[in-house]
């Protein structure tokens, strides 16, 4: 049977509204829609690129903590209730995506805060694991 954990980042809104930052199960990993809150602050900066560096921060810690990296990521999704703001984050999502080349969406809709001006979720397939080798005789 496939492993299944959940990550949590201390996110208040993990607790409040009942979610886990990421789950894994067996060779996936599924990172919840994730905003620029500085979690350990729970502050927000006003900036929308700051805003995609935060998330990508975020995005990057439960990947490692889940045994993987932005170099996994098969899809991502982006969020952002302003179509005009995406285009200025595109430098930042370029450093983490642009040799990676995922499957890839954007979609214009609210988000659950209005100082949420970007929500960017993953989803990889963590490396196998290298194989042992056996020096038995």
């Amino acid at each position: 049977m496939a492993e299944r954990y959940a990550i949590l980042s201390g996110s208040t809104f993990e607790e409040q509204i009942g979610y886990a930052r990421a789950v894994v199960d067996g060779d996936r990993v599924y990172v919840s829609g994730t905003t620029g809150f500085d979690y350990a602050t729970m502050t927000i900066s006003d900036d929308v690129v700051e805003q995609a560096e935060q998330c990508l921060r975020n995005i990057g810690k439960a990947l490692a903590e889940a045994g993987c990296s932005f170099t996994d990521v098969v899809r991502v999704r982006y969020l952002l209730p302003e179509r005009a703001d995406f285009e200025p984050c595109w430098p930042a999502l370029r450093r983490r995506f642009g040799e990676v080349r995922p499957a890839a969406t954007m979609l214009v809709c609210g988000l659950a805060d209005p100082r949420m001006k970007i929500e960017i979720e993953v989803d990889a397939r963590r490396p196998a694991a290298p194989e042992s080798t056996s020096d038995a005789l």
